[in-house]
């Protein structure tokens, strides 16, 4: 069955590869079939991903006059070693999934928090030409445009923050509401036109401040978006977790918002513990089976990719 995923922190991991490649002369890292890498190819083939999306995510910790050119750098990992993989194909407007051949593997570029961006909308739309279709404002911190989950102040997004929504809408790019607060989370609903969460779970469910309340959920998929469910076990449960563990999620979502607005946004490479046979990209069919034993086929579709394509291709080209 195909998967269309909406999150994974790979390029980041390519990306310190990249760089420790200053010190010693070979790459440690190979994005074919590095074992360290839960979405390297040969894994997205076996898990038959059809779409996987590949964030580019600054550690908060930089200093800012050097972000920008590690989004550079991560940019160039997602061409240089992602694309160049037989099979891979660069999408670079959504509607392009449709036309993905048997076997082909469609990447999609996104950023995850506007750090690189600082407050120069040039750079923003300087990423949008290299093919970013989707932007999450913030990760757990404050940047330039809005506060992050992480943070107390309780505010919304700044004048920056507001221009750099209207970039977005002006150039047709999803803005992202996972990681970003509940005063954010509003101003975007107000002021954004196309929306989504890649990788979010349901607070009803689980109280955890990357989780999504339900007014939360039930405003975006108002808005035509949807939630992609994440696999990070802090998200899901206390304890152990297994692929049954994300059931309540699901099925707390298709209770408020119906089955038609809710997708996979894995967080792999980003998350460090895992749900049991769902360790990494290649165990996707895994997942794949158990919603189809315990929803049926039809939902087991909806979810692990018609809805994506139903929300984001279909109404672009209706």
């Amino acid at each position: 069955m195909n998967i269309i995923d909406t999150h994974c922190d790979a390029l980041m991991k390519l990306q310190m590869d990249y760089r420790r490649t200053y010190s010693f002369e070979e790459k440690l890292l190979d994005f074919k079939h590095g074992n360290e890498i839960q979405t390297n190819a040969q894994r997205l083939i076996k898990g038959q991903v059809k779409v996987q999306f590949f964030a580019i995510f600054i550690p908060p910790q930089l200093p800012d006059n050097e972000k920008w050119q590690h989004a550079l750098e991560q940019v160039d990992c997602f061409y240089n070693e992602v694309l160049s993989q037989e099979h891979f194909i660069h999408i670079k407007r959504f509607d392009e999934i449709n036309r993905l051949g048997e076997g082909e593997v469609g990447a999609v570029l996104t950023l995850e928090g506007a750090d690189a961006v600082g407050n120069d909308l040039m750079k923003l739309r300087t990423l949008f030409r290299l093919g970013v279709l989707s932007v999450g404002l913030t990760w757990n911190n404050a940047n330039l445009v809005a506060d992050g989950v992480g943070e107390t102040r309780n505010t919304g997004l700044t004048e920056f923050g507001l221009k750099f929504i209207d970039c977005c809408n002006t150039h047709g790019v999803l803005v992202d509401i996972s990681h970003l607060n509940p005063e954010g989370v509003d101003v975007v609903m107000n002021q954004a036109e196309r929306v989504i969460a890649t990788h979010s779970n349901a607070r009803e469910v689980f109280d955890h401040p990357r989780n999504l309340c339900d007014d939360q959920i039930k405003t975006l998929v108002s808005k035509g978006g949807m939630v992609n469910i994440v696999f990070n076990p802090p998200f899901i449960k206390e304890g152990f977790v297994g692929i049954e563990d994300l059931f309540p999620h699901i099925d707390h979502i298709i209770d408020l918002v119906g089955e038609d607005a809710i997708g996979l946004g894995s967080d792999f490479d980003g998350i460090a513990s895992y749900v049991e046979k769902l360790e990494d990209a290649g165990m996707y069919q895994n997942l794949a089976e158990a919603l189809v034993e315990h929803y049926g086929e039809s939902f087991a579709r909806k979810m692990t990719h018609e809805n994506f394509l139903s929300n984001y291709v279909e109404k672009d080209l209706s």
